[in-house]
């Protein structure tokens, strides 16, 4: 009895119409996402929801697939590229350490600190989380993986604002206990609040990607790392203007890529190019509000600053 034997097939199969080798990135980030083809293998309510948000989004590509990041971003890439990345920011962190830096900082500029810095924190999260959204609900594997590691640089943000904060702490005793409240209630805080919160409920992959990427991060990125940086170099604060740079070249390839993907999908589906704009419109006064808003946080004090650690 004859047994039949499969013709053996490599494990990048599905890019052998290039009849070429594929790259790395090719063969780790192609064809991920098994349900966009086949639907989901158990028909539960999270498939209405994708449904409605995914696939019914109007943003539309007859083969996202097509779509390549232009780093060519793999986690491999990913963690070499952020490792020059964290030795730039050790280093900065390290000579503050070092040194008497902090306690050369003016008062006024400290307490300018105090009301910008903390509460920072809490915007960036709910960016890093609006990035893990469109991860999740991107029609592609290769939107997916650079989505996600655009999460990752999110969160590496709040991590270095923590540390940042812990170092002024032993300068000024009680620097940032007052976080929450600051964002809470401060009125130059709660447009950006606004934004942030209406970011986390756009449902609407498509929306959810302009809007965080093409609207609101790059207003923002604009005020509070660029201009910001420039103030603390002027404050005598140079080391935070490096930290902030930092940041801003992580915000570069956020845009970079957002392009690529938002150019492959107007090309494939001119009618791609009115759906974008009208979320751009709709964004645009929110964004602009909220970075107004916030660089008022820089102006000078108005009250006595805190009181030194002993």
């Amino acid at each position: 009895m004859k047994t039949s034997v499969l013709p053996k097939r490599r494990t990048y199969w599905h890019l052998e119409a290039q009849r070429r080798v594929p790259t790395e990135y090719e063969v780790v980030t192609s064809k991920l996402l098994y349900y966009g083809a086949r639907g989901f293998e158990v028909n539960v309510p999270l498939g209405a929801w994708y449904a409605r948000h995914q696939q019914g989004s109007p943003l539309g590509c007859s083969d996202w697939e097509r779509f390549a990041d232009p780093r060519a971003t793999t986690y491999a890439r990913y963690v070499d590229l952020q490792q020059a990345q964290e030795a730039f920011t050790d280093g900065v962190l390290c000579t503050i350490d070092e040194t008497d830096y902090d306690e050369r900082l003016s008062a006024d500029w400290v307490e300018v600190l105090g009301r910008v810095l903390g509460p920072l924190r809490y915007p960036l999260h709910g960016l890093q989380m609006a990035a893990a959204y469109v991860a999740q609900m991107a029609p592609s594997g290769r939107i997916t993986v650079t989505a996600m590691m655009q999460a990752a640089d999110e969160m590496r943000r709040v991590h270095h604002l923590a540390h940042r904060m812990a170092q002024l702490r032993r300068t000024v005793c009680g620097f940032g206990d007052d976080s929450r409240a600051i964002w809470q209630d401060d009125p130059r805080w709660q447009p950006l609040r606004e934004l942030v919160e209406r970011l986390l409920s756009c449902f609407d992959w498509g929306e959810a990607l302009v809007a965080l990427n093409v609207v609101a991060k790059p207003e923002l990125e604009r005020v509070l790392l660029a201009d910001l940086g420039q103030i603390a170099r002027r404050r005598g604060d140079p080391l935070l203007e490096s930290l902030l740079l930092s940041f801003a070249r992580d915000g570069d390839w956020h845009r970079e890529w957002s392009s690529a993907l938002l150019r492959m999908a107007i090309d494939d589906k001119p009618e791609n190019q009115e759906t974008v704009a009208v979320w751009v419109t709709r964004w645009s006064p929110l964004a602009a509000r909220a970075a107004t808003a916030v660089a008022t946080l820089f102006d000078p004090p108005r009250s006595s600053p805190e009181v030194p650690c002993t």
